[in-house]
């Protein structure tokens, strides 16, 4: 497969004996380093009460790497349409898109990116819950392109300001409904391998077999979300890779913390479970020399029928996490911007 576009998924880490401004700061900072790289896409994730990542509000803070950059789309991977009123998120989205024209994405996700109390925070007492999401999601999508919303009650709103060119629509998911939904919709669809890599290739065929051709999407269009991490040496990288495990290890046990170092990882008194459970992970994890990397992408791009993989790379130290951003780009001969 050749002309592979690689876009940018950040979560605004939080780093072991860091802050969550050190985080954003480098969220803004990574977003201008990628796009003199030749990235394509940089979008930012939301999580609520999080001590492992600091960005809760994606439209405000592409509000702000908006005008750090020109020319790399930005958007959000994703904004969590559960919790939100749909008109609301369209205003904010037509916002953008008249800041920064014809460069903004919307991507949203039926996930709570939260634990359930907070979701409950999020909702304050709505009761309009997750089996309405299809519905938000047309609402949603009308309300952006000055259309009557599938809400009959609604039909004589409008959401302004109105914007010539609507965002980009993106449901991101790693379920058969988000799938299913994305296709019905006649959406873009983002397939979360990092979420569920043993089955996110299936995800990318359900969704071509129920996509409906839209005013907005003549042909399914399919990125991928994959976790990479690319170093100089495959000692590295796997140094690396452990400090993701670890740090999984304690979401899991319901203590999410901040990335930790590879020195703090080393030092985790691991069980024999948990190696079990990390050499078993390991299996599809991505994480190498550029030539191991580029070869295992590649392959799993043609498996998803995709040519945009848009990449996490999570690790302690910031220059590293830069760096593993540099070898990509170099390995797939991305065109630098500077």
């Amino acid at each position: 497969m050749t002309g592979l576009t690689l876009s940018v998924l950040d979560q605004s880490p939080i780093r072991s004996g860091g802050s969550a401004a050190q985080a954003l700061s480098e969220t803004v900072a990574l977003a201008g380093y990628t796009e003199a790289l030749g990235y394509h896409r940089y979008w930012v994730a939301e999580h609520h009460g999080s001590d492992s990542f600091a960005g809760c509000a994606p439209e405000v803070l592409l509000a702000r790497i908006g005008a750090s950059t020109r020319h790399i789309r930005i958007g959000s991977g994703g904004v969590m349409l559960t919790h939100y009123s749909p008109f609301k998120v369209a205003e904010n989205f037509l916002l953008l898109q008249t800041l920064y024209p014809d460069r903004v994405d919307l991507g949203v996700g039926r996930a709570p990116g939260s634990d359930g109390l907070t979701a409950q925070a999020l909702a304050y007492g709505s009761p309009i819950g997750v089996e309405y999401f299809r519905s938000k999601l047309a609402d949603l999508m009308a309300f952006a392109r000055g259309r009557a919303p599938l809400t009959q009650a609604f039909g004589r709103v409008r959401a302004t300001p109105r914007a010539a060119v609507p965002p980009e629509f993106w449901l991101l998911g790693s379920s058969e409904q988000s799938a299913i939904w994305a296709g019905e919709l006649g959406m873009r669809y983002s397939v979360a391998h990092f979420l569920n890599p043993r089955h996110s290739h299936d995800l990318a065929q359900l969704y071509r077999e129920h996509f409906v051709p839209s005013e907005l999407l003549a042909e399914p269009q399919i990125n991928v979300g994959v976790f990479v991490l690319c170093a100089p040496t495959t000692g590295e990288a796997e140094d690396l890779a452990l400090t993701r495990d670890i740090w999984r290890l304690g979401l899991e046990r319901g203590e999410p913390g901040p990335i930790p170092s590879v020195d703090e990882a080393k030092a985790y008194p691991l069980t024999e479970p948990e190696r079990e459970l990390i050499q078993q992970r390991r299996r599809h994890a991505i994480c190498g020399t550029p030539t191991q990397v580029g070869e295992t992408l590649r392959a799993l791009a043609a498996r998803h029928g995709t040519q945009e993989l848009v990449v996490i790379s999570n690790c302690h130290d910031f220059a590293v996490r830069r760096r593993s951003y540099a070898l990509l780009a170099q390995e797939f001969g991305l065109q630098s911007r500077e």
